[in-house]
């Protein structure tokens, strides 16, 4: 009888866990977070298996992707798995192709840091020199040619942050004036041909055409530009020398301040020794660190190193508070730096629209978490309507820095792996096939943290509708959450909600 009674609420999809009950069928698919079904991390021995004689992933990456998917990963093979999952490695890669791929990002990381050595002394004098040497460096590899991180429009002077964003906790150092100057004499061809790279959202109308050849012009304040490998994948900023050392300052600033909550993840970085620390501490022109353990001057000093390479990088985004968040976690995991830096470029691919200072990004995301609980939860709706707080700004640092201040370390890793695996199998167009065959199982999204964080606020359904009177003591909680939620769980409802809602959002 017991069953017979489990079953039956199992099949009217009654689901006490999100605080209320939900009349919507779970289609008798558990999610694959359940915790009755809880499956056990990517273990080395597993991992091993998953590739052929040749060094390929069997499946194109399928079973991969699925056992990450729902358990994680081990932390002892992170550093392995992760160039898969943020793409820097392709799913059908063999192993000879990963070498030869590891060979020429080092060299391109080693060239970024050059520059940015080179630019940092150079200010003083005469920018200028720098900038046109930096145009004739070939970094066409990008974030995927003409998927160019650069293609999504301008965001001008990006260090300056929106007032939502101040709580994360460090102070930004207010930048000098810039004169945005624009520089013409495109020639017809290359404007015709770098039509693919506009931005996907709106075609910016500041952007202004920008010559080949500076020293023609002589414009005391240069752009950027990337020059790559044909005309259709130049790459246009608006970005001055004075915006990098700005940034410089800022990352600085940020990367002194950086938490201890790797450490325990982290041994071999843990226990660095005090002359290598200072070394690399020296190497990146770091200050003011004397109050600091050995490991925390080597994490800050590679902070500096990464967040520096990918201003140059991407100099439409360059640098913004927040982004030291993201990065912690990918250098506590990855010791090589020329490793790190690409698994951050991979992963900025996706999150750099949360830096963009026209919200554009921010936006939407936000406007989808709403909509998943005006879709779930009508009477909850109509109470943050009440209260002015429907548009879910209160969501704003949740969204910005993908739940790095509200979970723990090994939570956020395990959020952000089930993230990175639904968008890997996104990118390799394998999601319909793998989980699409049965009508209600939740599919790959690009959005799992969207519907995370929706679940997120549906948990506390019931403290909001009877408890709160105003947007800012719905933020207040939002804010003191750190440390009091369950991933599993939080990705469980979060399942629950893609299942009913990812063809209607």
């Amino acid at each position: 009888m017991g069953k017979l009674v489990a079953l039956a609420r199992e099949a009217v999809g009654v689901d006490q866990e999100l605080g209320y009950s939900v009349a919507n069928k779970r289609g008798g698919i558990k999610s694959p977070w359940s915790r009755r079904k809880r499956k056990r991390a990517l273990s080395c021995q597993h991992w091993n298996r998953l590739f052929s004689s040749n060094g390929k992933l069997r499946d194109g990456g399928r079973k991969f992707l699925k056992k990450v998917r729902s358990g994680g990963i081990e932390p002892g093979i992170r550093a392995e798995v992760w160039p898969f999952l943020l793409g820097v490695y392709d799913l059908n890669s063999s192993e000879e192709d990963r070498n030869a791929i590891k060979l020429k990002k080092r060299k391109e990381y080693e060239k970024l840091r050059r520059q940015c050595h080179r630019i940092l002394n150079c200010y003083k004098g005469n920018g200028l020199n720098v900038i046109n040497e930096f145009m004739n460096e070939d970094f066409s590899d990008g974030v995927g040619g003409s998927e160019s991180p650069h293609s999504e429009g301008v965001s001008k002077r990006a260090c300056v942050l929106p007032k939502e964003l101040k709580s994360l906790g460090s102070k930004a150092e207010e930048p000098e004036s810039s004169n945005w100057a624009s520089v013409e004499g495109m020639d017809e061809d290359t404007k015709s041909e770098s039509s693919d790279s506009e931005s996907s959202y709106e075609e910016d109308p500041d952007r202004t055409p920008v010559s080949t050849n500076l020293e023609e012009n002589c414009d005391p304040k240069p752009k950027f530009v990337r020059s790559a490998s044909s005309k259709s994948e130049i790459f246009i900023s608006d970005k001055t020398p004075e915006d990098f050392t700005t940034w410089q300052r800022i990352i600085r600033v940020d990367a002194i301040r950086a938490n201890t909550e790797w450490v325990l993840f982290a041994r071999n970085q843990a226990e660095v020794s005090k002359e290598k620390a200072l070394r690399s501490a020296i190497t990146v022109g770091l200050k003011d660190y004397d109050h600091l353990e050995p490991y925390m001057i080597y994490h800050a000093a590679r902070l500096v190193a990464l967040l520096e390479a990918y201003a140059l990088y991407d100099p439409e985004i360059g640098y913004c508070q927040g982004m030291s968040d993201l990065l912690s976690p990918i250098i506590a995991v990855m010791e090589e730096d020329h490793e790190a830096f690409w698994c951050f470029v991979g992963f900025m691919r996706k999150a750099r629209h949360n830096f963009r200072l026209d919200e554009v990004g921010i936006r939407r995301q936000l406007k989808t978490v709403s909509q998943i609980i005006k879709r779930k939860d009508s009477h909850l709706y109509r109470h943050l309507q009440k209260l002015q707080a429907e548009d879910c700004f209160f969501l704003y640092r949740m969204v910005v820095v993908l739940f790095r201040r509200e979970l723990t370390f090994e939570q956020t890793v395990c959020l952000w792996e089930a993230m990175w695996a639904d968008q890997a199998a996104i990118r390799a167009g394998i999601g319909r096939s793998t989980w699409g065959r049965i009508r209600l199982h939740a599919p790959p999204t690009d959005d799992l943290l969207l519907y995370a964080i929706a679940a997120c606020v549906l948990q506390r359904r019931k403290l909001i509708i009877e408890k709160y009177s105003s947007m800012d003591e719905i933020l207040r909680e939002c804010n003191s959450m750190a440390g009091q939620l369950d991933v599993w769980k939080l990705l469980d409802d979060a399942h629950h909600l893609v299942v009913n809602l990812h063809d209607k959002i």
